[in-house]
């Protein structure tokens, strides 16, 4: 079996750049469905073991932890952002299956 990455580093960087835009147009609101628009761009050019990797996570999905997660760095003062990174990538995985 064979597992790749068909990505090219110019569809790497304006995947980057319009998630830039969507994310500084909207003063981080839309923030949850650019970084969707990422992790689907990823997934669309990742084979694992001959089997194509598709990500289904949504922003309204991620738009809600992402209150959650706010919510709880500002009651712990902070402290709650050390395991952002990682939720955020729990919540990615969760969402990234094989077809």
């Amino acid at each position: 079996m064979e597992s790749k990455f068909t990505g090219g580093l110019l569809g790497l960087i304006g995947i980057s750049i319009l998630q830039g835009i969507i994310t500084g147009l909207t003063l981080g609101l839309a923030a949850p469905w650019a970084v969707c628009l990422k992790e689907s761009w990823i997934a669309k050019h990742t084979v694992i073991d001959g089997r194509q990797v598709v990500f289904d996570g949504t922003g309204g999905q991620l738009f809600g932890n992402y209150i959650k997660w706010f919510l709880l760095t500002i009651v712990t003062l902070g402290i709650y952002s050390l395991w952002l990174g990682i939720n955020m990538k729990r919540w990615v995985v969760k969402h990234t299956h094989l077809a």
